[in-house]
Protein backbone atom coordinates (compact mmCIF):
# COMPACT_ATOMS: atom_id res chain seq x y z
CA UNK A 1 0.00 0.00 0.00
CA UNK A 2 1.04 3.85 -1.18
CA UNK A 3 1.34 5.74 1.85
CA UNK A 4 1.73 9.80 2.31
CA UNK A 5 5.68 8.75 3.26
CA UNK A 6 6.53 6.64 0.80
CA UNK A 7 5.15 9.36 -2.13
CA UNK A 8 7.26 11.84 -0.22
CA UNK A 9 10.44 9.51 -0.47
CA UNK A 10 9.65 9.38 -4.03
CA UNK A 11 9.39 12.68 -4.92
CA UNK A 12 11.17 15.04 -2.97
CA UNK A 13 9.77 18.33 -4.37
CA UNK A 14 6.18 16.75 -3.65
CA UNK A 15 3.66 19.72 -3.81
CA UNK A 16 2.07 18.97 -0.35
CA UNK A 17 5.62 19.60 1.01
CA UNK A 18 5.39 23.25 -0.43
CA UNK A 19 1.25 23.09 0.41
CA UNK A 20 1.92 22.72 4.48
CA UNK A 21 5.96 25.27 4.66
CA UNK A 22 4.60 28.10 5.79
CA UNK A 23 2.14 26.91 8.12
CA UNK A 24 5.33 24.16 9.78
CA UNK A 25 7.97 27.27 9.32
CA UNK A 26 6.79 28.42 12.81
CA UNK A 27 6.88 25.14 14.17
CA UNK A 28 9.60 23.15 15.90
CA UNK A 29 11.88 21.24 13.49
CA UNK A 30 10.60 17.53 12.81
CA UNK A 31 10.91 14.60 10.64
CA UNK A 32 8.95 15.73 7.17
CA UNK A 33 6.64 12.63 6.91
CA UNK A 34 5.31 12.74 10.54
CA UNK A 35 4.48 16.68 10.02
CA UNK A 36 2.58 15.57 6.90
CA UNK A 37 0.74 12.86 8.36
CA UNK A 38 -0.12 14.69 11.97
CA UNK A 39 -1.27 17.72 10.25
CA UNK A 40 -3.15 16.04 6.67
CA UNK A 41 -6.76 13.93 8.23
CA UNK A 42 -6.68 10.04 7.15
CA UNK A 43 -10.04 10.88 4.43
CA UNK A 44 -7.40 12.95 2.34
CA UNK A 45 -4.70 10.86 1.43
CA UNK A 46 -6.60 9.68 -1.59
CA UNK A 47 -5.14 13.33 -2.73
CA UNK A 48 -1.45 12.92 -2.69
CA UNK A 49 -2.17 9.10 -3.72
CA UNK A 50 -3.94 9.03 -7.02
CA UNK A 51 -3.21 13.12 -7.59
CA UNK A 52 -0.34 12.30 -9.88
CA UNK A 53 -1.13 9.79 -11.60
CA UNK A 54 -2.32 10.16 -15.41
CA UNK A 55 -3.70 7.24 -17.25
CA UNK A 56 -4.22 6.66 -20.57
CA UNK A 57 -7.26 9.23 -20.65
CA UNK A 58 -4.78 12.03 -19.32
CA UNK A 59 -7.06 12.13 -15.59
CA UNK A 60 -6.42 15.99 -14.35
CA UNK A 61 -4.12 16.05 -11.95
CA UNK A 62 -6.29 16.74 -8.15
CA UNK A 63 -3.55 18.42 -6.85
CA UNK A 64 -5.10 21.33 -4.54
CA UNK A 65 -4.69 24.82 -5.59
CA UNK A 66 -5.89 28.19 -4.55
CA UNK A 67 -8.36 30.13 -6.88
CA UNK A 68 -7.48 33.15 -5.64
CA UNK A 69 -4.10 32.52 -5.72
CA UNK A 70 -3.83 31.59 -9.22
CA UNK A 71 -6.47 34.24 -10.55
CA UNK A 72 -6.55 37.50 -8.05
CA UNK A 73 -3.94 40.19 -9.30
CA UNK A 74 -1.98 41.81 -5.94
CA UNK A 75 -3.28 45.20 -5.16
CA UNK A 76 -0.94 48.41 -4.11
CA UNK A 77 -2.82 49.06 -0.74
CA UNK A 78 -1.79 53.34 -1.03
CA UNK A 79 -3.54 53.31 -4.16
CA UNK A 80 -6.28 50.40 -4.39
CA UNK A 81 -8.26 51.27 -1.59
CA UNK A 82 -8.42 55.32 -1.39
CA UNK A 83 -12.46 55.15 -1.70
CA UNK A 84 -13.75 56.62 1.70
CA UNK A 85 -16.92 54.91 3.59
CA UNK A 86 -19.13 57.78 2.38
CA UNK A 87 -18.04 56.99 -1.33
CA UNK A 88 -18.72 52.96 -0.51
CA UNK A 89 -22.43 53.96 0.74
CA UNK A 90 -23.43 55.93 -2.07
CA UNK A 91 -22.51 53.30 -4.18
CA UNK A 92 -24.44 50.63 -2.27
CA UNK A 93 -27.47 53.18 -2.47
CA UNK A 94 -28.81 54.20 -5.62
CA UNK A 95 -30.89 57.32 -5.02
CA UNK A 96 -33.31 57.12 -7.78
CA UNK A 97 -34.39 53.60 -8.41
CA UNK A 98 -37.09 51.52 -9.08
CA UNK A 99 -35.96 48.20 -7.44
CA UNK A 100 -37.48 46.52 -4.98
CA UNK A 101 -36.31 47.01 -1.51
CA UNK A 102 -36.17 43.39 -0.26
CA UNK A 103 -35.28 44.52 3.17
CA UNK A 104 -39.14 46.13 4.03
CA UNK A 105 -41.11 45.32 6.17
CA UNK A 106 -44.30 42.93 4.16
CA UNK A 107 -47.54 40.92 6.01
CA UNK A 108 -45.31 37.92 7.05
CA UNK A 109 -42.90 39.75 9.51
CA UNK A 110 -44.16 39.03 13.00
CA UNK A 111 -44.74 41.44 15.88
CA UNK A 112 -41.53 40.64 17.75
CA UNK A 113 -39.78 41.54 14.14
CA UNK A 114 -41.26 44.48 13.68
CA UNK A 115 -41.23 45.79 16.92
CA UNK A 116 -37.12 45.25 16.96
CA UNK A 117 -37.48 46.46 13.38
CA UNK A 118 -38.57 49.87 14.47
CA UNK A 119 -36.44 50.17 17.75
CA UNK A 120 -33.69 50.10 15.06
CA UNK A 121 -35.01 52.61 12.92
CA UNK A 122 -35.35 54.95 15.21
CA UNK A 123 -31.61 54.33 15.66
CA UNK A 124 -31.12 56.10 12.50
CA UNK A 125 -32.93 59.49 12.54
CA UNK A 126 -29.43 60.21 14.54
CA UNK A 127 -27.25 59.40 11.76
CA UNK A 128 -25.23 56.98 13.28
CA UNK A 129 -26.38 53.46 12.08
CA UNK A 130 -28.38 52.90 8.54
CA UNK A 131 -30.68 50.78 7.18
CA UNK A 132 -29.05 48.94 4.16
CA UNK A 133 -31.72 48.22 1.19
CA UNK A 134 -31.42 44.75 -0.30
CA UNK A 135 -32.41 44.12 -3.72
CA UNK A 136 -32.37 41.08 -5.84
CA UNK A 137 -28.79 40.95 -7.45
CA UNK A 138 -25.38 42.46 -5.98
CA UNK A 139 -24.91 43.87 -9.20
CA UNK A 140 -27.60 46.53 -8.49
CA UNK A 141 -25.44 47.57 -4.94
CA UNK A 142 -21.82 46.20 -5.63
CA UNK A 143 -20.97 48.81 -8.94
CA UNK A 144 -17.25 49.35 -10.61
CA UNK A 145 -15.94 46.12 -8.91
CA UNK A 146 -12.18 45.43 -10.83
CA UNK A 147 -12.51 41.31 -11.15
CA UNK A 148 -9.92 39.32 -13.73
CA UNK A 149 -10.88 38.83 -16.64
CA UNK A 150 -11.14 35.04 -15.75
CA UNK A 151 -13.97 35.62 -13.36
CA UNK A 152 -15.99 37.52 -15.85
CA UNK A 153 -19.27 36.38 -16.67
CA UNK A 154 -19.70 35.96 -20.42
CA UNK A 155 -23.77 34.67 -20.02
CA UNK A 156 -26.48 36.78 -21.70
CA UNK A 157 -28.71 35.90 -18.86
CA UNK A 158 -29.84 38.65 -16.40
CA UNK A 159 -31.82 37.37 -13.70
CA UNK A 160 -29.35 37.09 -10.96
CA UNK A 161 -30.08 37.07 -7.58
CA UNK A 162 -28.33 37.17 -4.19
CA UNK A 163 -28.97 33.47 -2.59
CA UNK A 164 -30.48 34.97 0.08
CA UNK A 165 -33.04 36.68 -1.89
CA UNK A 166 -33.45 33.67 -4.07
CA UNK A 167 -37.12 33.02 -2.91
CA UNK A 168 -39.59 34.99 -4.27
CA UNK A 169 -42.90 34.36 -1.79
CA UNK A 170 -42.95 36.60 1.26
CA UNK A 171 -41.88 34.85 4.43
CA UNK A 172 -41.36 31.43 3.15
CA UNK A 173 -37.73 31.59 3.02
CA UNK A 174 -35.48 34.47 4.50
CA UNK A 175 -36.80 37.47 5.95
CA UNK A 176 -34.20 40.23 7.12
CA UNK A 177 -32.94 43.49 7.43
CA UNK A 178 -29.17 44.65 8.42
CA UNK A 179 -28.46 47.99 9.94
CA UNK A 180 -24.66 49.20 9.38
CA UNK A 181 -22.93 51.92 11.66
CA UNK A 182 -20.38 53.40 9.57
CA UNK A 183 -17.90 54.77 12.16
CA UNK A 184 -17.89 51.95 14.46
CA UNK A 185 -17.95 49.47 11.73
CA UNK A 186 -20.05 47.35 12.59
CA UNK A 187 -23.71 45.67 11.69
CA UNK A 188 -27.29 44.28 13.17
CA UNK A 189 -29.02 41.72 11.23
CA UNK A 190 -32.53 40.80 12.21
CA UNK A 191 -33.52 37.71 10.75
CA UNK A 192 -37.14 35.79 10.46
CA UNK A 193 -36.69 32.00 8.87
CA UNK A 194 -39.37 30.87 6.94
CA UNK A 195 -40.46 27.22 6.28
CA UNK A 196 -38.60 27.10 3.13
CA UNK A 197 -35.50 27.03 5.31
CA UNK A 198 -36.02 24.06 7.41
CA UNK A 199 -33.81 21.36 8.46
CA UNK A 200 -34.88 19.40 11.26
CA UNK A 201 -38.31 19.18 11.41
CA UNK A 202 -39.96 22.71 12.34
CA UNK A 203 -36.23 24.30 12.72
CA UNK A 204 -34.09 26.19 10.60
CA UNK A 205 -31.05 24.51 8.73
CA UNK A 206 -27.97 25.43 9.81
CA UNK A 207 -26.58 25.85 6.08
CA UNK A 208 -29.31 28.49 5.85
CA UNK A 209 -28.04 30.37 8.71
CA UNK A 210 -24.22 29.96 7.78
CA UNK A 211 -25.70 31.43 4.57
CA UNK A 212 -26.91 34.56 5.78
CA UNK A 213 -24.17 35.12 7.97
CA UNK A 214 -21.71 35.20 5.09
CA UNK A 215 -24.14 37.29 3.03
CA UNK A 216 -23.89 40.01 6.59
CA UNK A 217 -20.54 39.47 6.59
CA UNK A 218 -20.04 40.31 2.64
CA UNK A 219 -22.34 43.56 2.70
CA UNK A 220 -20.27 44.94 6.54
CA UNK A 221 -16.77 44.21 4.97
CA UNK A 222 -17.26 45.50 1.44
CA UNK A 223 -18.66 48.69 3.42
CA UNK A 224 -15.93 49.22 5.55
CA UNK A 225 -13.02 48.65 4.18
CA UNK A 226 -13.51 47.04 0.23
CA UNK A 227 -13.84 43.27 1.39
CA UNK A 228 -15.87 41.30 -0.83
CA UNK A 229 -14.66 37.66 -1.15
CA UNK A 230 -14.48 34.88 1.18
CA UNK A 231 -11.39 33.75 2.45
CA UNK A 232 -12.62 31.88 4.97
CA UNK A 233 -15.91 31.17 7.23
CA UNK A 234 -15.90 29.48 10.39
CA UNK A 235 -19.27 28.43 12.02
CA UNK A 236 -20.47 27.08 15.60
CA UNK A 237 -23.52 26.24 16.27
CA UNK A 238 -25.01 26.71 20.08
CA UNK A 239 -28.96 25.95 19.49
CA UNK A 240 -31.52 25.35 16.97
CA UNK A 241 -33.45 28.22 15.66
CA UNK A 242 -37.13 27.34 15.11
CA UNK A 243 -39.08 28.22 12.19
CA UNK A 244 -40.98 31.78 12.17
CA UNK A 245 -38.98 33.24 15.12
CA UNK A 246 -36.58 35.83 15.18
CA UNK A 247 -32.69 36.00 15.45
CA UNK A 248 -30.38 39.34 16.47
CA UNK A 249 -26.99 38.70 14.73
CA UNK A 250 -24.50 41.19 15.73
CA UNK A 251 -21.62 41.28 13.34
CA UNK A 252 -18.49 43.50 14.46
CA UNK A 253 -14.94 44.23 12.26
CA UNK A 254 -12.02 42.97 14.13
CA UNK A 255 -9.44 44.34 11.86
CA UNK A 256 -8.13 45.06 8.69
CA UNK A 257 -4.66 44.08 7.42
CA UNK A 258 -2.79 42.54 4.55
CA UNK A 259 -5.85 42.80 1.93
CA UNK A 260 -8.54 41.20 4.39
CA UNK A 261 -10.86 41.93 6.42
CA UNK A 262 -11.86 40.19 9.88
CA UNK A 263 -15.27 39.42 11.34
CA UNK A 264 -16.95 38.23 14.20
CA UNK A 265 -20.60 37.31 14.05
CA UNK A 266 -23.15 36.48 17.73
CA UNK A 267 -26.68 35.23 16.58
CA UNK A 268 -29.01 34.74 19.52
CA UNK A 269 -32.73 35.65 20.50
CA UNK A 270 -33.72 38.93 20.96
CA UNK A 271 -33.59 38.75 24.36
CA UNK A 272 -30.08 37.34 24.55
CA UNK A 273 -30.92 34.35 26.52
CA UNK A 274 -30.51 32.09 23.76
CA UNK A 275 -27.65 31.80 21.92
CA UNK A 276 -27.31 30.20 18.68
CA UNK A 277 -23.96 30.23 16.94
CA UNK A 278 -20.89 32.30 16.60
CA UNK A 279 -18.87 32.62 13.32
CA UNK A 280 -15.79 34.50 12.30
CA UNK A 281 -14.59 35.40 8.94
CA UNK A 282 -11.76 36.30 6.44
CA UNK A 283 -12.79 38.49 3.09
CA UNK A 284 -10.44 39.30 0.49
CA UNK A 285 -10.51 43.43 -0.40
CA UNK A 286 -10.71 43.91 -3.89
CA UNK A 287 -9.79 47.16 -6.18
CA UNK A 288 -12.97 49.42 -7.36
CA UNK A 289 -13.64 51.46 -10.37
CA UNK A 290 -14.08 55.20 -9.91
CA UNK A 291 -17.90 55.91 -9.78
CA UNK A 292 -18.29 59.17 -11.81
CA UNK A 293 -22.21 58.32 -11.82
CA UNK A 294 -22.94 57.23 -7.75
CA UNK A 295 -23.76 60.73 -6.98
CA UNK A 296 -26.18 61.03 -9.89
CA UNK A 297 -27.88 57.27 -10.04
Amino acid sequence: MITLATLADKNSESPLQSLFAEGLSDSKPADKHTCVRIMMPRSLWLVPRFGSYRGPLRTPSLRPQSVLHRHTPKLVLQTSFSSSTDSLISRFFPKNTNLKDYALPNASWSPDMMRLYKEFLEKTKDGDWIRLPSFKSNSDHIRGLKMPSEFKDKSDKEDYRIFTRCIEKEGQGYEYVIFFHPSKKKSVCLFQPGPYLEGPPRFTHGGALAALVDEIFSKTAYLSGHGLLTLSLNIKFKNIIPMNSVVLLKVEVEKIEDQKVFLSCIAHSPDQQVLFAKASGVFFQLELEEDNNSSQS
